[in-house]
């Protein structure tokens, strides 16, 4: 394929381009595929069966994954008073009321997630301009507008590798589910939870096949199909 190297065409030889693949060889094949000089991330991108436009349809929330995604995560909190002081003793790497926000609002966006408590989102919401084309707003459907009781709660499980998830207009959801130097069994567990969350938020008014496809990818990797329905039944097995 025209603008790839030697590495990605071997991979994407080994990725069996086009074909099916059940999960255990796709991670095996993740593994081998994941070839780059860093520890590439393990995305899954989903194609379901529902349409975005329809508000009753429209995908979205957030998950802690039970062995995380294997990076540190820089967490941003827009608190004051005990509320801050949770946060900071959770771990949060930056805390502030509006202080941070006018750094914020400035452009610094060094940071992978931001918490807001409820009482400080008049002000935050102003930061849309900033944060809003980064996917870092503050949203309460992903749990990370909440009250001064949650911040510490919340702040531990998004340091932990909460991943945040919405579908997009193709009906497709993007995310990341670990690291390429992570044991198989570790991928094997974080994909099938998160397949399992999806099933759980199924619309009602959701018609025909819900999970369309299922593909696992490294960040520098072709794409490996795997078989939605193989996928599902696992989820079920493992209830």
């Amino acid at each position: 394929m025209p603008g790839h190297g030697k590495r990605y065409r071997e991979a994407r030889g080994l990725a069996k381009q086009g074909e099916r693949v059940a999960l255990d060889e796709a991670l095996q094949l993740v593994k081998k595929t994941g070839t780059a000089k860093f520890d590439e991330s393990v995305d899954i991108a989903v194609r379901l069966g529902v349409n975005p436009r329809q508000a009753d349809q429209m995908i979205r929330g957030a998950l802690s994954l039970p062995h995380g995604i294997g990076k540190d995560v820089r967490v941003i909190v827009f608190a004051e008073g005990e509320a801050a002081r949770a946060a900071e003793e959770a771990g949060a790497d930056v805390v502030g009321g509006d202080d941070l926000i006018a750094r914020v609002n400035g452009g610094w966006t060094d940071f992978d997630k931001a918490v807001s408590v409820r009482s400080l989102m008049a002000k935050v919401g102003r930061l849309g301009r900033v944060l809003g084309p980064r996917g870092l707003m503050p949203n309460p459907k992903t749990g990370t507008v909440v009250g001064p009781e949650d911040v510490a709660r919340v702040v531990k499980e998004v340091k932990g590798g909460r991943v945040d998830f919405r579908v997009e207009r193709a009906g497709i959801v993007h995310a990341p589910v670990g690291k390429a130097s992570m044991s198989e069994e570790a991928l094997r567990e974080n994909v099938l939870a998160f397949v399992e969350h999806l099933i759980k938020l199924k619309p009602s008014t959701a018609k025909g096949q819900y999970m369309r496809t299922i593909g696992l990818s490294t960040t520098m990797g072709p794409g490996i199909r795997l078989d939605p329905n193989e996928v599902a039944r696992l989820t079920s097995a493992e209830r």
